[in-house]
């Protein structure tokens, strides 16, 4: 294994409590890019962040955990911000098996070990994050001991048609995106449209994206007046039409485009969590 506090990259401005390394270890296709707060020795908490983000989403919340006695580790990971490695090819030729949840919950491990640990007192996951975390607690109990989820819940393990070998399958169900492209007004689920090409481009484009990534952020926050967190119905079209934009999004609007749509005069509200000097990060 190899650490360095040096790269290419400009070093990130984090509070005085908080430093980055780099590490490379045999064991991994990857170079780990972390964050870390902290004595290492005491318990480990693994920080694991969502999309659009990076370790550095957590820079505001590690002092306080090492303040509380934990050794807290933020990492940037596979396929995000600093850590290299993966498969960064085009969208038709990269390989998605690469990025599978068994490769996530490995890199969590492998890192792990490299930082001298043999277990972790909690891993937190925040939107994406919160799959790698709770997969993790799932497939190693005995390493994972305890975990925390962010705006994302678990959903439980996949579920297989059960006792059905000498039944006639019930008739697919109708498509939800069928449902809602049908709609008065058309809409279609963010996730779906991320995994298309179009998604791919729109996101990658360098032309607006500080513009952008302000007015998303923004839109997800508790200072968007927009947000009425609630419990919906039912997985309906006519239920998740209710939801903001940036969730359900205009049939044929993409991603920054529907964040246009909802964005108000209180986008400057964010200049108090998010400085210019921030999301140049």
């Amino acid at each position: 294994m190899t650490s360095t506090t040096s790269s290419h990259f400009e070093p990130l401005p984090l509070p005085p409590t908080v430093s980055e390394r780099y590490i490379t270890c045999n064991a991994s296709d990857l170079s780990y890019h972390i964050l870390e707060a902290g004595v290492k020795g005491q318990p480990l908490i693994l920080l694991a962040h969502g999309f659009p983000e990076l370790a550095y989403s957590w820079r505001k919340c590690m002092p306080g955990l090492a303040k509380a006695g934990y050794y807290t580790v933020a990492v940037d990971q596979r396929g995000y911000g600093r850590t290299t490695g993966w498969d960064a090819s085009t969208f038709d030729d990269v390989d998605l098996a690469t990025f599978s949840v068994t490769n996530l919950v490995r890199d969590m491990v492998v890192l792990v070990h490299a930082l001298g640990y043999r277990q972790v007192d909690c891993i937190v996951g925040h939107d994406f994050g919160s799959v790698t975390a709770s997969l993790c607690a799932l497939t190693r109990p005995d390493f994972f001991h305890k975990v925390v989820l962010i705006s994302h819940p678990f959903k439980g393990t996949p579920v297989l048609p059960f006792n059905v070998s000498t039944k006639t399958e019930s008739p697919p169900k109708r498509d939800i995106r069928d449902d809602l492209a049908s709609l008065p007004s058309p809409r279609k689920h963010y996730k779906w449209y991320y995994s298309t090409r179009e998604a791919n481009s729109d996101m990658a484009a360098s032309d607006g994206l500080r513009e952008f990534l302000r007015g998303y952020f923004y839109l997800k926050s508790a200072d968007w007046t927009g947000n009425n967190p609630r419990p919906l119905k039912a997985w309906t079209a006519e239920d998740l039409a209710q939801m903001p934009l940036y969730y359900i999004m205009p049939l044929g609007s993409g991603m920054r485009e529907s964040v246009r749509k909802e964005l108000d005069s209180g986008i400057d509200k964010s200049q108090r969590w998010l400085s210019e000097t921030e999301l140049d990060v």
